[in-house]
């Protein structure tokens, strides 16, 4: 990812260097938060290569009416990639989630994977989350893809009405009833016949997404594509 390096981007760089999030070597001046060997290794999927069909969009069949999907990454807890969700989510690093957006739709928007869509609905976070976190993960991966792909982002359509506890070590059950009815359609936006991406940190069992889901379609007759940074095996 190409930018331009300021004088006071170098002066800062030199008194107080950035470091991989990964694997936490010093970055080079025109690197951000992942190094050039990380960012090489990292675990793509190739989603965006098939997005209608691939194990990505399969996990929403028959759940809800998606369109296509696709991660950027293979998640696998503990793994040393992994590092790049939890610092965006538990560490204060909402830049990660940023930087992370726009690398993703570099790569996607050359395979047409944004063709077609209206909006970006990035997953809620309930308020009372978003207080102690101080910003919505997903939020700012969508604000990253949108700087790329000048899609504009839904802010009022869906809200978070309830959150038991995170999804993490749960079954498949146990996820599901975790999440059931915790969204609902909100605002007044028309949104009837758009086709809207849905945005997450990353995808497991899907539930929280179908969700989201369930509760924009409730604005009408509605397109859904899902995208994520990571996505569990």
């Amino acid at each position: 990812m190409e930018r331009r390096i300021s004088f006071w981007h170098r002066v800062i760089n030199l008194i107080a260097p950035q470091v991989c999030v990964v694997c936490g070597e010093r970055l080079a001046i025109d690197e951000e938060v992942m190094c050039l060997s990380c960012n090489l290794h990292l675990p793509r999927t190739s989603h965006a290569t098939s997005p209608l069909d691939n194990e990505m969009a399969r996990r929403f069949w028959g759940r809800i009416p998606i369109e296509h999907a696709a991660a950027l990454f293979y998640y696998e807890a503990g793994a040393e990639m992994s590092r790049v969700i939890y610092d965006l989510k538990y560490h204060n690093h909402p830049e990660i989630g940023h930087f992370m957006g726009k690398m993703t739709a570099e790569e996607f928007a050359g395979e047409g994977f944004f063709d077609g869509i209206d909006w970006l609905q990035p997953v809620p976070l309930e308020k009372k989350r978003q207080r102690q976190r101080g910003y919505n993960q997903s939020m700012e991966i969508a604000r990253g893809v949108s700087e790329v792909t000048g899609i504009p982002i839904l802010e009022n359509a869906v809200k978070r009405i309830s959150f038991q506890d995170s999804q993490t070590h749960k079954s498949l059950g146990q996820r599901l009833e975790n999440v059931e009815n915790a969204f609902q359609p909100t605002g007044d936006t028309p949104l009837d016949g758009c086709h809207i991406l849905i945005i997450d940190d990353i995808v497991t069992s899907g539930a929280t997404v179908c969700a989201c889901a369930k509760a924009l379609l409730a604005h009408g007759d509605i397109k859904i594509s899902v995208l994520s940074l990571g996505m569990a095996k």
